[in-house]
């Protein structure tokens, strides 16, 4: 008769059960939230791909385009150069934007990209620049700023900047 007892108690409340259903319940809760942010990013992008060509353009404007030549201090950029560069180069009144997008390898066969690039000094708000197209309102961007050291050649005074690249 005492076996007849402990086999129908099926009631099924021991501390392990109850303890196994709570873990299952908050990861099953963890993995809900952990995906759900994937859902509402768009499926196809490339934004990853622009942002890797600014940041090429960036590297190759701060270093080889604007860059005060002194090795033992990255991202100094020369002050007259860099105005030099935002006026003629990067002017879409001449053929200047044109030859420098395709001398910086953003005019191929297969793809093409804008530039537009823009110098924001720290120190001075009025010596702002910036050249290149005009930004869309739409579509993917990608943006590469740097902080930059302006070195004035003839005082040898340097400003703090920010260079920002931007390529659709």
């Amino acid at each position: 008769m005492l076996n007849r007892k402990l086999r129908r108690n099926d009631e099924g409340q021991v501390t392990i059960d109850y303890l196994m259903g709570i873990t299952i319940f908050i990861v099953a809760l963890f993995f809900i939230f952990q995906y759900s942010a994937g859902l509402f990013t768009p499926f196809q992008s490339n934004s990853d791909e622009v942002t890797l060509v600014a940041d090429r353009v960036a590297t190759s404007i701060t270093e080889k385009e604007i860059s005060a030549g002194n090795i033992n201090t990255p991202n100094l950029i020369d002050g007259n150069k860099t105005n030099d560069y935002f006026k003629n180069q990067l002017n879409l009144l001449t053929s200047g934007y044109d030859t420098e997008v395709t001398n910086l390898g953003l005019q191929g066969r297969y793809h093409q990209y804008n530039l537009n690039v823009t110098l924001e000094n720290l120190d001075n708000s009025s010596a702002n620049i910036a050249a290149g197209k005009p930004l869309p309102t739409s579509g993917n961007i990608g943006q590469t700023k740097r902080i930059v050291l302006i070195e004035d050649t003839k005082t040898g005074i340097t400003e703090k900047g920010i260079l920002s690249v931007r390529v659709w």
